[in-house]
């Protein structure tokens, strides 16, 4: 039997509530690969302003530079993807980014996606990676739960807050698929995608998928 594909899963912040949210969402990938969640012990408590984002690349470079022939690829659990192009010149195994899977993913569900942000100053990096992404004719709205990443653990008001936002892409801005813009929102898919009856992408889970596919094929 071929050995599972071993995935190393970096959360870029320092909030285990984080890692475990996204450790239990891929729970759904059991039997199909090794996963293994780790959280950058180095990282800030959220990845919510561009110096977070760029303060984590040389870390993330050091964690991979050790786990390199532990693992067969390499997801980054941040929807800023910080570092993706950087480690990618670093090792020859594949290393993806929620930011970057969760959107591709969510073009394939739908037309118009809507994007679901932790913070409102956290929306201008985002939009400058879909600028460079090239699809900014693809997204109807990317919208805030003016939330952060800590208080992400307060499940009854990220609930009310996620069916909010989730109600107003659809219904003000035409989104036929939503893409939660967080790791940290990854429990709540699949409650969400039931309240507002469109896909809810867990940009984690997207990330996770591709790159079992990836190890599986040799891309």
């Amino acid at each position: 039997m071929t050995a599972l594909p071993k995935i190393l899963v970096i959360n870029p912040n320092s909030t285990e509530a984080v890692t475990r949210a996204v450790d239990e969402a891929l729970s759904c990938y059991a039997g199909a690969a090794q996963i293994n969640c780790v959280t950058l012990k180095e990282g800030p408590p959220g990845i919510e302003l561009q110096q977070h984002a760029d303060s984590v690349i040389v870390p993330l470079g050091q964690m991979l530079k050790r786990e390199e022939a532990n693992h067969d690829a390499f997801v980054l659990a941040c929807y800023s993807d910080p570092g993706l192009h950087s480690l990618r010149e670093q090792t020859t195994k594949p290393v993806l980014g929620i930011g970057e899977c969760g959107l591709l993913t969510a073009m394939t569900l739908g037309h118009r996606v809507g994007v679901i942000a932790i913070l409102r100053k956290s929306i201008p990096r985002h939009l400058r990676y879909i600028g460079a992404m090239g699809i900014g004719d693809r997204i109807a709205a990317e919208l805030p739960l003016e939330i952060g990443v800590v208080g992400l653990s307060d499940a009854d008001r990220t609930k009310q807050r996620l069916e909010e936002v989730g109600k107003q892409l659809r219904d003000g801005h035409g989104a036929d698929v939503v893409v939660l813009g967080c790791a940290g929102m990854a429990s709540y898919r699949a409650g969400l995608q039931q309240a507002l009856g469109v896909p809810v992408v867990d940009p984690t889970q997207a990330a996770v998928g591709m790159a079992i596919a990836r190890v599986r094929l040799g891309w």
